[in-house]
């Protein structure tokens, strides 16, 4: 045990002086020393690059880049949300019914246009544990979603079989509908 901790002493004893000596910074004017390591220490804090890297690169290859948006001037307006108004977190993860009854598919997500309003329903058809599941987009008008007051539940139903969706463009989730999915 005592060899142990002697081991780790030592072992943190090397990596401190290394950690000092990278920060130190000679000062001896004959060789001009001090300048470099005053030029290498400003191109590793500028910015944030490390030493070796391009000082003028902001993103490095394979780094993400921010996309910056403008912030609305107002503050935030408030709404009154109706007892008649859906929340997507009713809607979202609900089977969907036919007419006879059967579930045909679940509402995996909603799809909202640039102005904001809800343009569709991505369904999900098909498929067992997440395997072979065949995404679709439907106009939301094609889907009844009620609430059930007697048995306070939501009800989603549509007019189509399994297979007419299964046999639907396929939807993919793939670019910008994949950035902020967990």
């Amino acid at each position: 045990m005592r060899k142990f901790l002697l081991a780790a002493v030592a072992v943190s004893g090397v990596a401190g002086a290394s950690a000092v000596a990278q920060n130190a910074t000679p000062n001896n004017p004959d060789t001009g020393s001090a300048a470099t390591t005053d030029k290498m220490n400003s191109s590793t804090t500028q910015g944030g690059a490390a030493m070796g890297a391009n000082p003028n690169d902001a993103n490095p290859a394979g780094a993400p880049k921010a996309v910056t948006q403008d912030v609305p001037k107002n503050g935030p307006s408030f709404v009154k949300v109706q007892n008649t108004d859906m929340l997507s977190s009713n809607v979202v993860g609900l089977d969907i019914y036919n007419q006879q009854n059967n579930s045909i598919g679940k509402i995996q997500d909603v799809a909202f246009d640039a102005s904001k309003q809800m343009t569709g329903y991505i369904l999900s058809v098909g498929g067992f544990l997440g395997m072979g599941t065949h995404y679709v987009a439907v106009d939301p008008n094609a889907v009844m979603v009620q609430y059930d007051a007697a048995n306070k539940t939501w009800r989603a139903t549509m007019n189509a079989t399994k297979d007419q969706l299964k046999s639907a463009p396929e939807f993919k989730y793939s670019g910008q509908w994949t950035a902020s999915r967990s």
